[in-house]
This record gives C-alpha cells, structure tokens and sequence, in this order.
C-alpha cells in the first residue's frame, strides 16, 4: 500500500476542485482526504492506483480550473483507513488565487427552464462550475463565510446538496435557491416590462450594474446616451445566443468561441454586410463598422430573454435566433466607476434609470466587463475586467513582490508575487476622486486576497500623474518606469524570452525620458533598462492637449509640415480659429511637437474629413478604421532620416481621394513604413521576434498588416494577449521592469541618442 501527500498549486480553489478530486480518489477506491489552505489544495491518497489518479487530476480538472503544479511526497502509509474526507480549511499564509465569475454553465440552464426542478427560474442558482467568485469574494481561502453569501444560511435541501459528494453543487459555495437564497427587486416580467416600454432600467449584475434599454427603440437608445453623457462612444448589445447575433454581425469560429466562453466578454464583431434583417438604431455605434456584442452570463440576463420568448420549457429555444436585443452599458455616471451598492445605485443613478433592480446579494469588489476581439487570429483584450480579472499573468521569472500603479488612462494596477502578476480589473480614467479612490481600494483588495505586501511600488514617469502621487503617497521605494518601455515590457512579460528585444510602442501620449511627447517609438529593450533607436517624426500639436479631441488641428499641422499652411484657413474655417491655429504653428507658441502615431492618425482623420472633433478618445481613428475594407500601399509613401520615420508624402497623398481610399490607403502604408522602418536594427542585432504594443494596436488592421508584414520578412511579432496593448496594460509592464531592477539591485535605466523633438 502506498501513500502519497498531494500538493495543487493554480486556480484551484472556488471551482470545484475538491469535490473533483473526491470523485477521483473514489472512482479508483483510493482513501485519505483533501482540504483547501493558503498554497491551494492538499491532500493526502493511499492505495493501488496513484498513477491513475494523478493523470485524471491532470487531465479531467474541472472547466475553470488552472493547475500550475502538482507535487507530490511519499509518506508513511495509514493501515486500515477508509474512505476519502474533504476537511476544513486551514487559514494561513495565502499562496493560492481567486477564480473569477463565470456564466452560468449548461447544467444549471437545464435546471432553470425545467418547471419540475425547485430552481425553476430562480436569478441566483449556480454550481461548482459557474456563478460569482472574484466579485464577491472578500479573503481567501474562497470558503462561504469569506464571501458575500455568509448571511445566507442552507435551507435542508441545499444542505444536503453542498455536503454529498455525488452532487454538483457539493462545496459550492455560492450556492443557494429561493427558499434559503438572495432575492431580486422586481419580477422579470416586471423588468422586461419596463424596457419594452422605453425605460432605461439599472439591472445588478456580477461586477455592477448595467444600465439597459430595448436596442431597437432609438428614442430610447437616445435618451440612454443622453442621460450618461456618454457622447459618441459605442454602446455594447446583449442578445440571446450567436445565432442571434448573426443577423447584425459576422462571427467567424474564435469569435464564437470568445461569446460563448465562461468568461462571456462584449465581443467587437464586424457589421454583416448588406440591410440586416432587423435595423439597429445609428446612435449604437454611430458611424462603425464593429459592433461590441455579448451574450447572457447571470441566470437575471438568461430569464429576460426567456420571458420575451415566452416562457418555453426546456433549452431548446437557447439555440434559436430571439428578437430581444438589449443594449447594456455600464451603469458609471460621468466617467466614474460602476455602482455596485443598492444604496449607491439609488443616489448616483437618480435621473439616469427610471427602474432600479437590485438584490440582496453584495458585490465586494467592482468589476466592469471585458471587452475582447480578435487580432491576427487569436483574442486580445481592450479591457480586462470581469471573467478575466484577477486571473495570473505568469511571468518568465520570479522576483520580490511590487506594486505597479500603471498610468492615468484605463489605469490597472499590478501586484506580482513570486512568478506571478495579477492584473487588476479595468479602473478607469483617473480623472475623479471617484475613480482615484477605486483604485485605492483595488490596491488594498489585491493585497488583502493574495496576502502580500510589496516592497516597492512602480509608477510612470509623469510626474502629475495621479497614480505616481498615489505611488508617492505609500511609504514604498518607489521606481520610475517610463510609459513606452513599460508597454514593451508588458508585452515581453507575458511572451517571455532572454536578451535583448526590439519593440515599437505606438499610442497617444507618453512621457519621454527627454521630456518630450513621445508616441512612436523603437526601443531596444535590455533588461531593465531601454535604448530609443528612433521615432515618428514630429508634428506640431497646436494647443497642446486640445488637439487629441480635434483631429482638424493635427490636419493642419501636417499641411504646415508639407509647407501647405497658406490652405489651413480655407480648409478648416467652419472648424474652429483656424487662421489662428495657423499663426500659432508657424510661431512655435503652444504647439508643442509631438512623436505620436495616434497623432498621425488624427492628422489622417482630418484630412479626409472623417472626423475633424471628436467626442471621445480614439473615435477619430476607430472611425477610420471602419472604412477599412482591403489596405493598400502607397509606393515611396514614408521617408527614414537619422531613425525618424517621416510619413508626410503619405498625407500629402491623401488630399487628393476620398475617405475609403485614402483609410486603406493610411493603414496599409503605414503598416509598410512600419515594417521597413524596423527591419534593419532587426538585422544588425540578429532578433528574429519584435514586441508590439500601445494604444494604436488595438487596431486590428494595423496589429494585422504589422504581423503579416513581418512574418513575410520572417519575423514574429508579439502582441499583447493576456493584458490590453493601451495603458490597461501598463502596470504589468512597470511590475516586470521594477522587479527585474530589484533582482539586480539597480535602478531602471534609460538612454536616447535623440535631443528633445
């Protein structure tokens, strides 16, 4: 007789491991016990068939589960034990993670259209499988009283459920049902009611409240986005299953794989060419060719659409096209974080909902949803948030724990422990005491589930920013990381690799290591420090941060940099002072230059006349990268002096052809210079692989073009995939550099061959 103690190390816990491995030890008649404890799962197993049983654990773990590790010792055997027990939990020092919130599996959908089972259509039924985990966790081990669902004491039935071994729902801590389970507000045929009235309804779900209304009642959809203040930004769509979804988009296999996955994230999908069957208001996504869909993920999500069909027994109908569609926006009133409280939801929401539904069950920990597509053929994010966070980035080594605040847009934090990172979820723009204090608490929340306390903090090199004054503010040595090497780094983390590496960092804005405004950059990446071997030539930008909302002003310094001023007047008057902006270019006075690719595409915008103001960061280029349909190349169209890439010729060109050619024709050449511009430092280091990242790369053309373009030159090109390529991204790259800078007991550092532009 042997005996063995089992160590499992990974997303183990809040997935239905033990229970899992209950069912092992007793499929191959094994005794001993299993618990949960602060490094994951332990337990021990005594019998004939311990290889058998370490292959099952490897290769039949539950769906949400993640193993990192299984280690095992072998130990005295205990004569004459029987049978397998899963033990209390021992508390101590925490070395496990928390799993995040997963849609409701199919198991429990059977459950609440089945009118005979006692779940039937109750909001809140889950299993080990499915339902909260991160959002309403409060410490870890994840057991029923570290949660939210400690008030709620098990009626007999569910009792009987969590503690036999044989049922699904056996350890589940979350579970519950209507005798003994939290209650919602109002009645879904109340809720669904009101939205097909034309009500804007607040609706509780795991990370926060949605605010939502019929999509196809544009008076509606109107009143929503007037309501939030929500300008030109695209709002998300809800729809029963994909099949619904393919009468307004095209969802190829990755992309079905992303809606219909347990993380459920809005997923940006290409309008389907031609008139859909059913006309979405323009006031959706105006003037976009994707569209940001999502599918069901709570059992409150599933009944709406269930009470619109009807009521049909069974799941069936789950795979028929359903003509509810919902429109769901994050319930975040001027640029806040989400509400998650009953009671915050009634103050902060009043005169955005006209019906609030909430329910009993606390959110701890805010959480907005995940917004993926794909790029290149595989998923990236564009926000990391419910469904992902906190899941580990695993990063190529390990090092002391850090802090990384990232920087003041779509700002995250990161907190790494050991080989690990754990990205926070999507926080926000750090322009209100509101979010500054969500990131606060996302920073003490993460230190709290994962017990550990840094040793240093990273922040961006800004000094106004409001996450280095947090970073400042700590107590903490803190080290500087400087934005366009801290998005470089990012993508190395997660890729992994040694020596030294090429990346470009394109974006908006970034401070320079020269002080300047930085945008578009090669950096040769060492280590922890980095080498700028060049730029984007520069542009004026006339009025400072201004011009980023009005792509006209960066047009006319691109006609200032043909030696085209004298037409800036006569092109722009209806836009703003445009004569003005023309003397203020041309005297150097608060027309600052700037190295930014996402400047270069403003100045594109406004030539074509795509967008010459825009409401929201990044709806000028998102606007023209829906008029992409088959990028082309413009021969000569870039100029390379002295490591600056000039793509003046390019927009010269572009005042002669309409809006469609001149788009294809600015990705395509782009992409071209790109790829050019970088192939020699490529070959003079003998690199077969360069890093990409920065705001711009959340263009799928462009993130594309680049990929194909190297690969043809045969060079791989990395993209971000476990963190988004924008400032989402940031703390992970600014964790990887601090820890390296610790482990080497050396401050980052940074060199530029380049005087100030």
């Amino acid at each position: 007789m042997r005996r063995l103690r089992v160590r499992v190390r990974g997303q183990v816990q809040g997935v239905g491991f033990r229970p899992f491995l209950h069912g092992v030890a007793h499929r191959f008649a094994l005794t001993g016990w299993v618990l949960n404890d602060g490094d994951g799962v332990l337990a021990e197993v005594q019998g004939d068939a311990l290889e058998c049983f370490l292959k099952a654990l490897a290769e039949d773990a539950p769906p949400l589960a993640r193993i990192d590790a299984v280690e095992t010792d072998a130990i005295p055997a205990q004569p004459g034990e029987a049978g397998f027990a899963i033990l209390a939990s021992q508390h101590g020092a925490v070395t496990t993670g928390v799993a995040p919130d997963a849609a409701v599996c199919p198991a429990c959908l059977a459950e609440l259209f089945d009118p005979a089972d006692r779940r039937y259509r109750y909001p809140f039924l889950n299993c080990t499988h499915c339902g909260p985990r991160f959002t309403i966790t409060r410490a870890l081990p994840y057991d029923r009283p570290q949660t939210a669902m400690a008030g709620f004491l098990l009626c007999l039935d569910c009792a009987a459920e969590y503690a036999d071994p044989a049922d699904r729902r056996f350890h589940a801590q979350p579970t519950a049902c209507p005798a003994c389970g939290p209650r919602l507000s109002h009645s879904i045929e109340e809720v669904l009611a009101a939205l097909r009235c034309g009500k804007i309804v607040a609706i509780k779900g795991l990370g926060g409240f949605h605010l939502a209304c019929d999509a196809f009642n544009a008076a509606a959809v109107e009143r929503l986005r007037a309501r939030k203040q929500r300008n030109g930004k695209p709002f998300a769509l809800m729809v029963a299953n994909v099949a619904s979804a393919e009468r307004f988009v095209e969802a190829g296999t990755a992309e079905r794989a992303l809606l219909e996955g347990a993380a459920r994230p809005v997923v940006l999908l290409r309008r389907r060419d031609g008139a859909p069957t059913l006309i979405l208001p323009d006031a959706i996504a105006p003037d976009l060719a994707w569209l940001g869909i999502m599918l069901p993920y709570t059992p409150i999500h599933h009944l709406l659409f269930h009470e619109a069909a009807g009521r049909p027994d069974g799941t069936a109908w789950l795979e028929r096209p359903q003509d509810l569609a919902l429109v769901m926006t994050s319930a975040n009133p001027g640029g806040e974080p989400l509400a998650i409280g009953n009671a915050e939801a009634q103050r902060r929401l009043e005169g955005i909902a006209d019906l609030i539904v909430d329910h009993d069950r606390d959110i701890l920990v805010r959480a907005d949803d995940s917004v993926m597509r794909v790029v290149a053929g595989a998923p990236a994010f564009l926000r990391r948030g419910r469904g992902h966070a906190p899941m580990p980035i695993r990063l190529p080594r390990a090092g002391p724990p850090v802090l990384a605040l990232g920087g003041h847009l779509k700002a995250t934090v990161c907190l790494t422990r050991g080989n690990e990172a754990f990205l926070s979820q999507h926080i926000g723009d750090l322009d209100n005491a509101a979010t500054l204090e969500f990131l606060e608490e996302s920073v003490a929340h993460l230190r709290r589930i994962l017990a550990v306390e840094p040793v240093a903090v990273a922040h961006d090199l800004h000094p106004d920013f409001q996450s280095t004054r947090v970073a400042e503010s700590l107590g903490l040595p803190t080290l500087q990381v400087q934005h366009h090497h801290a998005h470089i780094a990012a993508v190395l983390a997660e890729h992994g690799g040694n020596g030294p590496a090429l990346g470009l960092a394109l974006d908006g804005f970034g401070l320079g290591a020269d002080g300047g405004s930085w945008g578009g950059e090669m950096l040769l990446v060492e280590g922890t420090g980095f080498t700028r071997l060049g730029h984007l030539a520069p542009l004026a930008q006339p009025g400072g941060d201004v011009a980023a909302r009005q792509p006209w002003r960066m047009a006319a310094a691109a006609l200032a940099r043909m030696g085209r001023g004298a037409e800036i007047a006569g092109r722009f008057a209806a836009c703003g002072p445009a004569d003005g902006v023309r003397r203020m270019i041309e005297a150097g006075i608060n027309a600052p230059p700037t190295n930014s690719c996402g400047r270069w595409f403003d100045a594109a915008c406004g030539l074509l006349g795509v967008r010459t103001v825009a409401g929201f960061e990044g709806e000028a280029p998102m606007a023209l990268e829906s008029l992409v349909r088959r990028p082309t190349v413009l021969e000569g169209g870039w100029r390379i002096d002295n490591g600056a890439l000039d793509l003046t010729p390019l927009l010269e060109s572009l005042l002669q052809i309409n809006a469609q050619e001149g788009a294809e024709r600015f990705h395509g050449t782009l992409a071209a210079a790109l790829v050019d511009w970088a192939m020699p430092e490529l070959a003079a280091r003998g690199l077969d692989r360069i890093a990409l990242s920065g705001g711009c790369l959340m263009n799928a053309v462009l993130a594309e073009g680049l990929t194909t373009g190297f690969a043809a030159r045969g060079v791989t090109a990395l993209l971000p995939r476990q963190a988004p390529a924008n400032d989402g991204g940031l703390s992970l790259g600014q964790a990887w550099v601090a820890m390296q800078s610790l482990l080497q007991e050396g401050p980052p550092r940074c060199a530029s061959p380049f005087p100030p532009a």
